[in-house]
């Protein structure tokens, strides 16, 4: 097998100038002195450099002095010695008297058979537009969040407005029947209203369970339990985080069984009594509880039976 012969230092330097500068792509061919051998029009044109000047320059010569970043020579520096790469450097080139641009480079030491001398190739992208437009969307974004947040706080505390209105409604009533359906109303609409109050604060990737399950005990206890002496509403739970999404949906079975125990589970109660909130985790398994230390069920009473139809 007869092998190719080695080509002249000068052909492969030639070959590889060429086809750098026919690239449409910004590219510079640099020697392992940070020198510049040849560059790529499109490369001239995009920084405002001439090309017929641009050769056998240093890179930190070039414009006025805008590619003198200490880094970007350290990268270059270990990628001519072989010990790395440069795949995606991002940086700001800040020209004076110009906008600045936001670079992404790279740059790969060429591999010449068996030539000693050493060729990198540095190819700069200009993302610019692309980063305005993705901090634009960013913005946005964060604008649609607040005013999403101001309008769940505006429903919650027109939800509770409401709530109130009912409240007042129950107490002025004669018929005891319209004042149970007024106070039931007033529950179902306050639970509605510390929900979408947790809602505006819950649109997190990770919800911390036991804040959540406090701040939404002290709302039920701050709208539903006149007397705190008479009943308390605590929560007992563990570090474990989960989605919004999760959050709410516990949020919701919290606030029902909560609102049924203080509704039914203290008839006549003085004083002493209280609710558990309970949330733990265990190897990935969840108990979540809700407890009570009220009268509970009549003993005597089958569970099992329906009450007969009236």
């Amino acid at each position: 097998m007869v092998e190719p012969m080695p080509l002249p230092n000068e052909t492969v330097t030639s070959l590889a100038t060429a086809l750098v500068k026919s690239s449409k792509a910004p590219l510079l061919l640099l020697d392992d002195d940070v020198v510049v051998i040849g560059a790529s029009t499109s490369f001239c044109n995009t920084f405002n450099l001439d090309p017929l000047t641009i050769a056998n320059r240093r890179l930190a010569d070039l414009g006025s002095g805008e590619w003198d970043v200490p880094q970007l020579n350290s990268l270059l520096q270990a990628t001519i010695a072989g010990a790395a790469e440069i795949d995606a450097y991002e940086m700001d080139l800040i020209r004076e008297g110009k906008a600045t641009c936001r670079l992404i480079l790279s740059a790969h030491k060429l591999d010449y058979f068996d030539t000693e001398e050493v060729r990198v190739v540095l190819a700069a992208t200009d993302v610019t537009a692309t980063r305005l437009a993705e901090k634009q969307k960013d913005d946005l974004i964060r604008e649609k969040h607040v005013l999403l947040q101001e309008l769940q706080h505006r429903v919650a505390n027109s939800l509770q407005i409401i709530a109130s209105v009912l409240m007042q409604s129950a107490r002025r009533v004669q018929s005891e029947e319209t004042r149970l359906h007024l106070q039931d109303a007033h529950s179902r609409v306050m639970s509605i209203a510390m929900l979408q109050k947790q809602l505006a604060v819950t649109q997190l990737k990770s919800v911390g369970l036991r804040t959540y399950f406090a701040d939404l005990c002290r709302s039920i206890s701050a709208s539903m339990i006149d007397d705190p002496k008479r009943l308390t509403l605590e929560a007992i739970v563990d570090d474990t985080t989960t989605s919004s999404d999760v959050s709410v949906s516990m949020g919701l079975i919290v606030t029902e069984l909560v609102i049924n125990a203080i509704k039914h589970a203290f008839p006549g109660q003085v004083a002493g009594g209280k609710i558990i909130v309970a949330f733990a985790e265990d190897k990935g398994a969840w108990l979540l509880s809700v407890s009570d230390n009220g009268a509970g069920m009549s003993v005597g009473v089958n569970r099992g039976k329906l009450a007969p139809a009236s």
